[in-house]
């Protein structure tokens, strides 16, 4: 297969170049075959962390979507899938939504399947498709917006209400956050847990690269 050519979708405003392209370089890793571009929305400096942020961005990435509809595939690096119903009406390439792709894996992972988010909902696609199979213990103790998974007490927060999940009989983690993907926890929660923990830049990846083969068929 060509090198395929992904647009990456960042729902939080980033300056740093780096933590921009982070979501991006690690979709490269994991599959090579995949080459991408990362973009981000304005004025949303905390991302996607409730309802209301949820509203404000779904134009935002509209707009910045169609700009880039020549790519292989569009992934929308957010677990709440905002704009992607409305995309996959507009555009004929793939969108991929890290909520659906969570899901989707952790469904074929685990019976029981524990949440950690940090919205004080739970997102739709994790309720669409994991329905009463799912475990929602609430959000981690301190942890708000995707910024507080940056420090040391958010990530520990995250690490305590895993294991609060397995206690509950969850045998799979599926993160709603892709900023855990930031901090690259899930294989920590793992080791800690000993069960398997979705990691969600992984898994749009993943569909990523399924709708680029799929296109070579």
């Amino acid at each position: 297969m060509v090198r395929k050519n992904i647009v990456v979708i960042r729902v939080v405003t980033l300056e740093d170049q780096t933590l921009l392209r982070m979501h991006g370089d690690l979709i490269e890793a994991y599959y090579p075959a995949l080459r991408t571009d990362s973009y981000c929305i304005g004025e949303q400096p905390r991302g996607v962390c409730d309802l209301k942020t949820k509203t404000l961005a779904v134009p935002k990435i509209i707009a910045l979507a169609k700009k880039h509809q020549d790519a292989d595939a569009i992934v929308i690096s957010c677990c709440d899938d905002p704009a992607v119903e409305e995309l996959r009406e507009m555009l004929s390439v793939p969108v991929i939504g890290a909520g659906t792709a969570v899901s989707a894996v952790a469904r074929g992972l685990g019976k029981r399947v524990g949440i950690i988010g940090i919205t004080e909902y739970v997102p739709e696609p994790y309720r669409r498709i994991l329905g009463d199979d799912l475990i929602d213990l609430g959000r981690p103790e301190g942890v708000t917006c995707t910024l507080d998974l940056m420090i040391g007490a958010g990530r520990e927060s995250v690490l305590r209400k895993a294991r609060e999940l397995k206690a509950q009989g969850a045998n799979c983690i599926a993160l709603a956050c892709t900023g855990m993907s930031t901090i690259r926890i899930a294989r920590e929660i793992e080791n800690s847990c000993g069960i398997p923990a979705v990691d969600p830049v992984m898994a749009e990846g993943l569909f990523a690269y399924y709708a680029c083969l799929q296109s070579e068929r």
